[in-house]
């Protein structure tokens, strides 16, 4: 087992915390303490949906922050006529409405007022924390709460096709943070249609692509920063650095004050 970002695609049905598990597995199969190659994922998806799963291992994990705000590309299929109350197809219909009104034309309308900086709601079934505790867990107990809204940016969307007034299919790059069940919900609402997540999948998170089911990737030293500029150096070069760098930083001095401002520093204080 080496350290770095796995690619991996994450099939319906499964939580990504299952594939995380299995990977730790794996690693304690291979006789690698925990604390020696720690594993997370980067970025979760709802057990409904499936698509790229990165898993991080080793000192990767330490990329977690850096990787919340890369863009991420989803193909989404939504469903016309009904809410749920989480906002995905496993949800309990809460409202009902006629969808028959729906034009592709409107449609566009209706999806060109989300681009953008938006203030979103959470789903109720969110991992947002309420007053300490994740929001999904307070809706499991049928407790009655408000979450606030989150700033969210949605870089572009398109729909892919339309069998209205049944369902239609979004393409979608978010940012971090980004709920797309909140904007199926938001869709139903603005068009007066009600509208839920039908199936959600994530077909890749910045450059990277969603693998072949079964197929693992793994990206190490430069490929975890494919947007930023690099140089490729040999082991001679390498052996070379080693030696000058040292002599470069050198042994820490004191900052060498100005003789005048000295002077006057020590006239004040007589």
């Amino acid at each position: 087992m080496n350290p770095g970002i796995y690619l991996v695609h994450k099939p319906v049905g499964q939580t990504s915390f299952s594939l995380v598990r299995s990977l730790m597995e794996e690693v304690r199969a291979a006789g690698i303490r925990r604390d020696r190659l720690p594993i997370c994922h980067g970025g979760a998806l709802d057990p409904f949906a499936e698509g790229l799963l990165l898993l991080l291992a080793g000192e990767a994990t330490r990329l977690m922050d850096l990787l919340h705000a890369v863009p991420k590309t989803y193909v989404a299929g939504i469903a016309w006529g009904s809410e749920t109350d989480n906002g995905d197809p496993l949800g309990r219909v809460v409202a009902c409405a006629d969808a028959g009104g729906l034009t592709p034309e409107g449609l566009e309308q209706a999806l060109a007022a989300f681009i953008g900086w938006q203030d979103q709601v959470p789903p109720r079934t969110s991992n947002k924390r309420v007053a300490g505790e994740r929001a999904y867990r307070k809706a499991h107990r049928g407790e009655s709460f408000e979450l606030p809204p989150s700033r969210v940016y949605l870089h572009e969307a398109r729909w892919l096709s339309h069998r209205l007034p049944a369902s239609s299919t979004l393409e979608l790059v978010s940012g971090g943070g980004y709920y797309v069940r909140s904007l199926a919900r938001d869709l139903g609402r603005a068009t007066g249609a009600l509208a839920h997540l039908a199936a959600l999948r994530r077909t890749s998170v910045g450059p990277w692509r969603d693998p072949p089911p079964g197929e693992r990737i793994l990206l190490r030293g430069m490929d975890l920063f494919p947007w930023c500029a690099s140089v490729r150096i040999d082991r001679e070069e390498i052996a070379t650095l080693l030696v000058i760098a040292p002599r470069l930083s050198g042994p820490t001095r004191p900052i060498a004050r100005h003789p005048r401002r000295q002077a006057g520093r020590d006239a004040a204080r007589t």
